[in-house]
Protein backbone atom coordinates (compact mmCIF):
# COMPACT_ATOMS: atom_id res chain seq x y z
CA UNK A 1 0.00 0.00 0.00
CA UNK A 2 1.54 3.33 -1.30
CA UNK A 3 2.03 6.14 1.42
CA UNK A 4 -0.22 9.00 2.35
CA UNK A 5 2.14 11.24 -0.15
CA UNK A 6 2.01 8.70 -2.90
CA UNK A 7 -1.83 8.81 -2.66
CA UNK A 8 -2.04 12.72 -2.82
CA UNK A 9 0.32 12.38 -5.65
CA UNK A 10 -1.83 10.07 -7.73
CA UNK A 11 -4.73 11.83 -6.88
CA UNK A 12 -2.85 15.07 -8.33
CA UNK A 13 -2.34 13.78 -11.13
CA UNK A 14 -5.82 12.34 -11.67
CA UNK A 15 -7.07 15.63 -11.05
CA UNK A 16 -4.66 17.50 -14.14
CA UNK A 17 -5.99 14.90 -16.13
CA UNK A 18 -9.68 16.05 -15.79
CA UNK A 19 -8.45 19.47 -16.19
CA UNK A 20 -7.05 18.58 -19.31
CA UNK A 21 -10.09 17.08 -20.57
CA UNK A 22 -12.47 19.91 -19.43
CA UNK A 23 -10.33 21.61 -21.48
CA UNK A 24 -10.21 19.76 -24.57
CA UNK A 25 -14.69 19.54 -23.81
CA UNK A 26 -14.69 23.47 -23.53
CA UNK A 27 -12.67 23.23 -27.22
CA UNK A 28 -15.26 20.72 -28.62
CA UNK A 29 -17.73 22.87 -27.07
CA UNK A 30 -16.65 26.22 -28.81
CA UNK A 31 -16.19 24.21 -32.19
CA UNK A 32 -19.87 22.72 -31.81
CA UNK A 33 -21.13 26.36 -31.63
CA UNK A 34 -19.11 27.23 -34.54
CA UNK A 35 -21.05 24.29 -36.56
CA UNK A 36 -24.10 25.30 -35.17
CA UNK A 37 -23.82 29.03 -36.40
CA UNK A 38 -22.56 27.30 -40.02
CA UNK A 39 -25.90 25.18 -40.22
CA UNK A 40 -27.98 27.78 -38.99
CA UNK A 41 -27.04 29.82 -42.38
CA UNK A 42 -26.72 26.76 -44.82
CA UNK A 43 -30.75 26.32 -43.13
CA UNK A 44 -31.49 29.74 -44.01
CA UNK A 45 -30.00 29.49 -47.44
CA UNK A 46 -32.12 25.99 -47.94
CA UNK A 47 -35.51 27.97 -46.73
CA UNK A 48 -34.49 30.24 -49.70
CA UNK A 49 -34.47 27.67 -52.04
CA UNK A 50 -37.84 25.98 -50.44
CA UNK A 51 -39.45 29.73 -51.20
CA UNK A 52 -38.50 29.62 -54.66
CA UNK A 53 -39.37 26.28 -55.15
CA UNK A 54 -42.29 24.79 -54.06
CA UNK A 55 -44.37 27.62 -55.62
CA UNK A 56 -43.07 27.11 -58.77
CA UNK A 57 -43.86 23.82 -59.03
CA UNK A 58 -46.95 23.78 -57.70
CA UNK A 59 -48.44 26.84 -60.10
CA UNK A 60 -46.16 27.16 -63.40
CA UNK A 61 -45.19 24.11 -64.49
CA UNK A 62 -47.84 23.32 -67.40
CA UNK A 63 -48.29 27.52 -68.53
CA UNK A 64 -44.20 26.79 -68.83
CA UNK A 65 -44.70 24.80 -71.21
CA UNK A 66 -47.18 25.95 -73.58
CA UNK A 67 -45.98 29.54 -73.28
CA UNK A 68 -42.40 28.46 -74.42
CA UNK A 69 -42.84 25.15 -76.30
CA UNK A 70 -43.20 26.80 -80.18
CA UNK A 71 -40.24 29.14 -79.26
CA UNK A 72 -37.67 26.39 -78.95
CA UNK A 73 -37.45 22.27 -79.19
CA UNK A 74 -35.45 20.84 -75.81
CA UNK A 75 -34.90 17.67 -74.27
CA UNK A 76 -36.38 18.02 -70.43
CA UNK A 77 -35.11 15.97 -67.68
CA UNK A 78 -37.14 13.29 -66.39
CA UNK A 79 -39.07 14.34 -63.56
CA UNK A 80 -39.27 17.77 -61.83
CA UNK A 81 -38.78 17.59 -57.76
CA UNK A 82 -41.86 17.96 -55.83
CA UNK A 83 -40.30 16.76 -52.22
CA UNK A 84 -37.28 17.64 -50.62
CA UNK A 85 -36.30 13.97 -50.10
CA UNK A 86 -32.77 13.76 -50.91
CA UNK A 87 -32.71 10.18 -51.79
CA UNK A 88 -35.52 11.24 -54.49
CA UNK A 89 -33.30 14.20 -55.70
CA UNK A 90 -30.01 12.01 -55.94
CA UNK A 91 -31.86 9.75 -58.55
CA UNK A 92 -32.92 12.42 -60.94
CA UNK A 93 -30.61 12.18 -64.34
CA UNK A 94 -29.64 15.63 -65.10
CA UNK A 95 -29.19 16.61 -69.36
CA UNK A 96 -25.58 16.94 -70.53
CA UNK A 97 -24.89 18.83 -73.54
CA UNK A 98 -20.70 18.43 -74.71
CA UNK A 99 -19.41 22.01 -75.35
CA UNK A 100 -16.14 23.67 -76.12
CA UNK A 101 -14.18 24.90 -73.20
CA UNK A 102 -14.57 28.26 -74.98
CA UNK A 103 -18.26 27.69 -74.56
CA UNK A 104 -17.45 26.70 -71.27
CA UNK A 105 -15.36 28.97 -69.92
CA UNK A 106 -18.04 32.07 -71.50
CA UNK A 107 -20.96 30.62 -69.89
CA UNK A 108 -19.27 30.22 -66.46
CA UNK A 109 -18.00 33.87 -66.57
CA UNK A 110 -21.18 35.42 -67.71
CA UNK A 111 -22.79 33.67 -64.62
CA UNK A 112 -20.07 34.95 -62.26
CA UNK A 113 -20.75 38.34 -64.10
CA UNK A 114 -24.26 38.15 -63.34
CA UNK A 115 -25.53 40.19 -59.99
CA UNK A 116 -28.24 37.65 -59.34
CA UNK A 117 -26.57 34.66 -59.84
CA UNK A 118 -22.82 35.11 -59.03
CA UNK A 119 -23.39 33.87 -55.18
CA UNK A 120 -24.19 30.64 -55.95
CA UNK A 121 -21.50 27.47 -55.76
CA UNK A 122 -18.80 26.58 -58.23
CA UNK A 123 -20.35 22.98 -58.39
CA UNK A 124 -24.07 25.15 -58.94
CA UNK A 125 -22.41 26.51 -61.70
CA UNK A 126 -20.45 23.60 -63.18
CA UNK A 127 -23.79 21.89 -63.13
CA UNK A 128 -25.87 24.64 -64.59
CA UNK A 129 -23.04 25.20 -67.47
CA UNK A 130 -23.62 20.81 -68.20
CA UNK A 131 -26.85 21.23 -68.68
CA UNK A 132 -27.33 24.37 -70.90
CA UNK A 133 -28.28 23.27 -74.41
CA UNK A 134 -28.04 25.82 -77.40
CA UNK A 135 -30.59 27.55 -79.20
CA UNK A 136 -30.23 29.73 -82.51
CA UNK A 137 -32.59 32.79 -83.36
CA UNK A 138 -32.51 34.95 -86.53
CA UNK A 139 -32.55 38.39 -86.83
CA UNK A 140 -35.86 40.49 -85.02
CA UNK A 141 -37.11 37.37 -83.73
CA UNK A 142 -38.46 37.63 -80.17
CA UNK A 143 -36.64 35.42 -77.74
CA UNK A 144 -38.58 36.62 -74.29
CA UNK A 145 -42.11 39.16 -74.25
CA UNK A 146 -42.65 41.11 -70.91
CA UNK A 147 -45.70 39.56 -69.26
CA UNK A 148 -45.35 36.31 -70.15
CA UNK A 149 -44.02 33.52 -67.93
CA UNK A 150 -40.74 32.41 -67.90
CA UNK A 151 -39.70 28.99 -68.03
CA UNK A 152 -35.37 29.44 -69.04
CA UNK A 153 -32.12 30.92 -68.24
CA UNK A 154 -29.97 32.32 -71.28
CA UNK A 155 -26.43 32.83 -71.78
CA UNK A 156 -26.16 34.63 -75.25
CA UNK A 157 -22.56 33.42 -76.89
CA UNK A 158 -23.16 34.97 -80.42
CA UNK A 159 -24.97 38.06 -81.64
CA UNK A 160 -26.81 41.00 -80.18
CA UNK A 161 -30.43 41.18 -78.24
CA UNK A 162 -31.95 44.50 -77.32
CA UNK A 163 -33.93 44.57 -74.49
CA UNK A 164 -37.15 46.98 -73.61
CA UNK A 165 -39.76 47.46 -71.24
CA UNK A 166 -43.18 48.75 -71.77
CA UNK A 167 -41.47 49.84 -75.41
CA UNK A 168 -39.09 51.83 -74.13
CA UNK A 169 -35.09 50.60 -74.78
CA UNK A 170 -33.46 49.28 -71.61
CA UNK A 171 -30.27 48.34 -73.26
CA UNK A 172 -28.69 46.45 -75.97
CA UNK A 173 -26.71 42.86 -74.90
CA UNK A 174 -23.78 41.22 -76.71
CA UNK A 175 -21.91 37.56 -76.03
CA UNK A 176 -21.21 36.91 -72.80
CA UNK A 177 -24.26 37.75 -70.66
CA UNK A 178 -27.54 36.34 -68.65
CA UNK A 179 -30.65 37.05 -69.73
CA UNK A 180 -34.19 35.59 -67.96
CA UNK A 181 -33.06 34.85 -64.53
CA UNK A 182 -35.14 36.85 -62.69
CA UNK A 183 -38.54 34.63 -63.38
CA UNK A 184 -36.53 31.63 -62.54
CA UNK A 185 -35.08 32.86 -59.12
CA UNK A 186 -38.50 34.70 -58.51
CA UNK A 187 -41.24 32.62 -59.90
CA UNK A 188 -42.44 36.01 -61.95
CA UNK A 189 -43.18 36.33 -65.23
CA UNK A 190 -40.86 38.04 -67.79
CA UNK A 191 -40.05 41.86 -66.72
CA UNK A 192 -38.96 42.66 -70.00
CA UNK A 193 -39.26 41.94 -73.94
CA UNK A 194 -35.80 40.92 -75.42
CA UNK A 195 -35.47 40.67 -78.89
CA UNK A 196 -33.01 40.21 -81.60
CA UNK A 197 -30.55 42.65 -83.92
CA UNK A 198 -28.85 39.79 -85.38
CA UNK A 199 -28.87 36.41 -85.74
CA UNK A 200 -27.93 35.09 -82.15
CA UNK A 201 -26.69 31.91 -81.02
CA UNK A 202 -27.50 31.33 -76.53
CA UNK A 203 -27.19 28.64 -74.58
CA UNK A 204 -30.61 27.76 -72.12
CA UNK A 205 -31.38 26.03 -69.00
CA UNK A 206 -35.35 25.23 -67.92
CA UNK A 207 -36.66 26.25 -64.84
CA UNK A 208 -37.14 22.49 -63.74
CA UNK A 209 -33.62 21.75 -64.30
CA UNK A 210 -32.33 24.89 -63.21
CA UNK A 211 -33.96 24.28 -59.79
CA UNK A 212 -33.34 20.77 -59.39
CA UNK A 213 -29.93 21.64 -59.33
CA UNK A 214 -30.71 24.69 -56.93
CA UNK A 215 -32.51 21.71 -54.64
CA UNK A 216 -30.10 19.29 -54.68
CA UNK A 217 -27.09 20.76 -53.56
CA UNK A 218 -29.01 22.69 -50.77
CA UNK A 219 -30.06 19.45 -49.31
CA UNK A 220 -26.53 17.20 -49.84
CA UNK A 221 -25.11 20.18 -47.95
CA UNK A 222 -27.71 20.26 -45.19
CA UNK A 223 -27.57 16.65 -44.90
CA UNK A 224 -24.04 16.58 -44.12
CA UNK A 225 -23.53 19.39 -41.58
CA UNK A 226 -26.51 17.54 -39.70
CA UNK A 227 -24.67 14.75 -39.73
CA UNK A 228 -21.25 16.25 -38.54
CA UNK A 229 -23.30 18.17 -36.00
CA UNK A 230 -24.70 14.93 -34.53
CA UNK A 231 -20.96 13.40 -34.78
CA UNK A 232 -19.09 16.32 -33.09
CA UNK A 233 -21.74 16.09 -30.11
CA UNK A 234 -21.55 12.78 -29.75
CA UNK A 235 -17.68 13.35 -28.66
CA UNK A 236 -18.19 15.06 -25.13
CA UNK A 237 -20.68 12.45 -24.11
CA UNK A 238 -17.44 10.00 -24.86
CA UNK A 239 -15.12 12.27 -22.80
CA UNK A 240 -17.40 12.46 -19.77
CA UNK A 241 -18.23 9.23 -19.97
CA UNK A 242 -14.82 8.33 -19.81
CA UNK A 243 -13.88 10.52 -17.21
CA UNK A 244 -16.32 9.44 -14.96
CA UNK A 245 -15.28 5.86 -15.73
CA UNK A 246 -11.66 7.20 -14.60
CA UNK A 247 -13.05 8.08 -11.27
CA UNK A 248 -14.25 5.14 -10.60
CA UNK A 249 -10.61 3.34 -10.15
CA UNK A 250 -9.09 2.55 -7.00
CA UNK A 251 -7.44 5.73 -6.38
CA UNK A 252 -4.72 3.60 -4.11
CA UNK A 253 -1.25 3.11 -5.99
CA UNK A 254 0.24 -0.82 -5.50
CA UNK A 255 4.45 -0.94 -4.82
Amino acid sequence: MGTLRDLQYALQEKIEELRQRDALIDELELELDQKDELIQRLQNELDKYRSVIKPATQQVHKQNELQEQHRTKRQAISAEPTAFDIQDLSHVTLPFYPKSPESKDLIKEAILDNDFMKNLELSQIQEIVDCMYPVEYGKDSCIIKEGDVGSLVYVMEDGKVEVTKESLKLCTMGPGKVFGELAILYNCTRTATVKTLTNVKLWAIDRQCFQTIMMRTGLIKHTEYMEKKKNVRAIPQKILFSSFFFLQINPTTQH
